[in-house]
């Protein structure tokens, strides 16, 4: 008996609780409300008793004007802010569809005119058909890269890429993509190397995947403006108790300190004309920038014209 009072009691309580809640909070907001409404009502009477008498005869309370005013530059600046985005996004959807159309338009065009000579007749000539269809497989396989490329990039930019994380040594992650990109350093006669001997391994906590495709577009793009006979050099070292720094450097061309800032821009190019002459997609950069920054980490470059550049970014340590 004693508990089912108890219980009974305690239910009550909880209603009466609630129905407390709900009133306090009905009598809250009407009480918010009634206060802005007496507000702006007081002061259309004051704006509005400006047709029926003279402005120095009306007593007219600054602080009603403070707070219409406040709330006016709060609006304003608010809408400011959207147009503000709204055209940033204009223009960034503007120049990336520019981009993307200037991109596909060169091997498109070199794959259709590659085909239309040899339906013309030079497809009898088995040497040159045997040639031009292997240029326009080229052409092929540059126009896939560019639209996996995009595919890609635009997954990093609407958070559609999960992240696999997990711990490894990246220094094996290294020696892989050296072994991958052996036969394209070896066309320039440029070494790929680590600066020192590791005795033991470097853990980090990354997705491995991401960590390989990040690796492999840095000693590639040193591959490409490496110049002949040079090196990549890449190192890892303690950035603090809780981080990585992996530094890739070459010897090559460089990079103007005004290009430096942009270098991580979607289709961005130093040179235009060398660059499409080298392949790629224009985006790897901005991939890898992506990548590194969906890890909550760091990337960034340092060049000088002639004497080479380098890239570096940070991991956490595993």
């Amino acid at each position: 008996m004693y508990n089912t009072l108890e219980k009974v009691n305690i239910n009550a309580l909880l209603l009466f609780s609630g129905i407390l809640f709900i009133l306090l909070s009905i009598i809250l907001n009407s009480g918010i409300n009634n206060y802005i409404n007496y507000r702006i009502d007081k002061i259309y009477n004051q704006v509005n008793s400006l047709k029926k008498r003279r402005i120095s005869r009306i007593n007219v309370n600054a602080d009603e004007f403070d707070f219409l005013a406040r709330d006016i530059l709060k609006y304003s600046y608010k809408k400011k802010r959207e147009i503000s985005k709204l055209n940033y996004r204009e223009n960034y959807r503007r120049d990336f569809l520019g981009n993307v159309a200037h991109e596909l338009k060169t091997p498109l065009f070199t794959v259709q005119g590659y085909l239309l000579t040899l339906i013309e007749g030079a497809a009898e000539n088995r040497e040159i058909r045997e040639k031009y269809l292997k240029r326009a497989n080229l052409a092929i396989e540059r126009l896939s890269e560019i639209v996996s490329d995009l595919d890609l990039i635009t997954k990093l930019e609407t958070n559609g890429l999960k992240l696999k994380m997990d711990t490894f040594n990246i220094l094996k992650v290294i020696q892989k993509v050296f072994d991958l990109l052996e036969m394209q350093a070896k066309k320039k006669n440029i070494k790929l190397t680590l600066d020192k001997f590791y005795d033991i391994p470097e853990f980090v906590l990354a997705d491995e995947t991401k960590m390989e495709q990040v690796l492999i577009n840095l000693v590639m793009n040193s591959i490409k403006y490496g110049k002949v006979g040079g090196t990549t050099i890449v190192s890892v070292d303690y950035e603090d108790e809780d981080k990585l720094i992996v530094k890739v450097t070459d010897n090559g061309e460089g990079v103007a300190e005004a290009d430096v800032p942009r270098l991580f821009e979607r289709f961005y190019r130093v040179d235009k004309s060398r660059s499409r002459d080298q392949g790629g997609s224009g985006l790897g950069l901005a991939i890898v920038k992506h990548i590194i920054e969906a890890h909550e980490q760091t990337i960034d470059v340092t060049s000088t014209v002639g004497q080479g550049s380098t890239f570096y970014f940070t991991l956490e340590k595993a």
